[in-house]
């Protein structure tokens, strides 16, 4: 079974962002951190984390008029939800509820930054949490935005380890900002020890690429593994890369597979097809044909 650890793109470019916000602030008496992401169709996708476990927690959900509300996708009970929500103020208030226990506890937020583009805004240093997580680490994607840019971009990973909040590693990037989809997690070399990935960018097509960071067991630090390719796939059972390069309008596509030796992407086969009227289909031809 394969398992495609690249970030798909497709409908994340399909809606515009309403803005991406980062609160801080209480659960009752429990320090917490929120992110919201808040599309036009009002599709809402956030994460939080208690600051005293700092392990993220995504709570998708709906803003409808003046209303938003949060599910955590963990436990379908627990539900976040803000009656009078506006995005611009600088704090709001609503109410956490978990339907099994009836429990209900105030929620009370501080609004500390938006992620906003523009070609005259020029900032940087802004952190975002990333709901995805290792075991004993999370994430934070550092954003910055130069003057006469329009998009920001990431420029650095966080690696903090939970519970205690310790900064383990910051690593310097130069990424294009996904927000809250910057971060994927794996086993990128298959020797059993998690890794991480950042979305490195969209290219032509459905291409994609990342950077893959491995984990050394020695340094107890991550580092660029240097595995390059489009929209990499890694199969855990066969333990093998495969690659899918799409290009001339999907008329024409390149596949790869790839082992890994000694942390190297080593090359096995590759195979070239080509778009055939006659046939309507793609049908394969000679490497060199692709080139």
């Amino acid at each position: 079974m394969r398992f495609l650890f690249t970030i798909i793109v497709s409908n994340f470019l399909s809606q515009v962002i309403v803005g991406q916000v980062i609160y801080s602030g209480f659960i009752g008496k429990y320090p917490i951190e929120l992110v919201t992401d808040i599309y036009s169709d009002g599709v809402a996708r956030a994460v939080y984390m208690y600051k005293k476990f700092n392990d993220p927690i995504v709570i998708d959900g709906k803003r409808s008029n003046h209303k938003l509300v949060l599910s955590e996708q963990i436990r379908d009970s627990t539900t976040l939800t803000f009656d009078n929500f506006d995005g611009n103020k600088d704090s709001i208030n609503g109410t956490w509820a978990d339907a099994k226990s009836k429990k209900q506890l105030p929620i009370s937020l501080k609004r500390e930054y938006e992620i906003n583009d523009g070609e005259s805004i020029e900032w940087s240093g802004k952190e975002i949490l990333q709901p995805t997580s290792l075991k004993d680490y999370y994430f934070k994607i550092v954003a910055s935005k130069k003057k006469g840019d329009f998009a920001a971009k990431a420029t650095g990973v966080k690696i903090l380890r939970k519970k205690a909040d310790s900064l383990i590693q910051e690593i310097d990037l130069d990424c294009q900002l996904m927000g809250l989809d910057n971060i994927s997690v794996g086993d990128f070399n298959f020797d059993g020890i998690p890794d991480f990935a950042v979305f490195e960018q969209s290219h032509a097509g459905p291409n994609t690429s990342s950077l893959y960071f491995l984990y050394d067991i020695k340094s107890k630090q991550f580092y660029n593994s240097g595995f390059l390719g489009v929209s990499l796939e890694f199969d855990q059972e066969s333990k093998t890369i495969f690659e899918r390069n799409s290009s001339a309008a999907g008329t024409m596509q390149t596949t790869a597979e790839y082992k890994v030796i000694k942390n190297k992407m080593v090359l096995l086969k590759q195979h070239c097809y080509i778009w055939s009227e006659k046939k309507q289909d793609l049908v394969e031809h000679k490497m060199k044909d692709c080139q």
